[in-house]
């Protein structure tokens, strides 16, 4: 039987579980424990470490978790894995970089909804996505950024106004009247009527 351990690419063995042991349902210590992540691969000490999913705080025992806190995990399990795959598929259009400012650095960078996941028209899709950076992502969820139909950034004009120090400059201020970064291909592009939907918000927030 392998072990996690001998492969030579751990990303790739965990897609193949029939080589793992097999979990022993008449032991009680045996307990599945997920979802969980590979966060580091130590390829020298031949080791890895897992962080499991951040549902599993609300559960006082695993492995002994009532119906309402397995119902809750899964849930929260299922958000989390379309979540990374929205973020997989609209940062891989934007070639991975902001469509505000063009920063280029993957782990800042979040997809964004243009329309809620909650609301109608809000599906994981490239259209309905937006590839920003943590700080623009954030301003254009309390709409203090806006994004027109027209693919134009705009800054909340009472942001406008405000001084302060050199993020508030550079990365808002001098983000308005910026056109928008778009994706290569026009199908992935944002969909300008869910753009007006949100961009009616703005104006209202404005």
């Amino acid at each position: 039987m392998k072990s996690l351990h001998d492969c030579p690419d751990v990303a790739r063995c965990l897609t193949h579980l029939d080589d793992l042991p097999a979990l022993d349902p008449s032991r009680s210590s045996d307990v599945p424990i997920f979802p969980v992540y590979v966060v580091r691969d130590d390829r020298v000490n031949r080791r890895f470490e897992l962080a499991v999913d951040e549902s599993l705080r609300f559960l006082a025992e695993p492995g002994h978790d009532s119906m309402m806190e397995r119902r809750y995990a899964e849930r929260l399990a299922k958000h989390r894995l379309h979540q990374a795959r929205f973020r997989g598929i609209v940062l891989r259009a934007y070639e991975t970089r902001c469509a505000v400012c063009s920063l280029r650095h993957g782990r800042l960078l979040d997809a964004a909804h243009i329309i809620g996941d909650r609301a109608e028209g809000g599906e994981p899709v490239v259209p309905n996505g937006l590839s920003l950076c943590k700080i623009h992502h954030a301003a254009y969820d309390v709409h203090l950024l806006g994004i027109s139909p027209d693919y134009e950034v705009r800054i909340n004009p009472a942001l406008l106004d405000e001084t302060d120090g050199p993020m508030l400059r550079h990365g808002l201020q001098e983000m308005h009247g910026r056109p928008l970064v778009l994706p290569v291909r026009r199908g992935d592009r944002p969909d300008r009527e869910r753009l007006a939907t949100r961009w009616a918000e703005f104006g209202q927030a404005s």
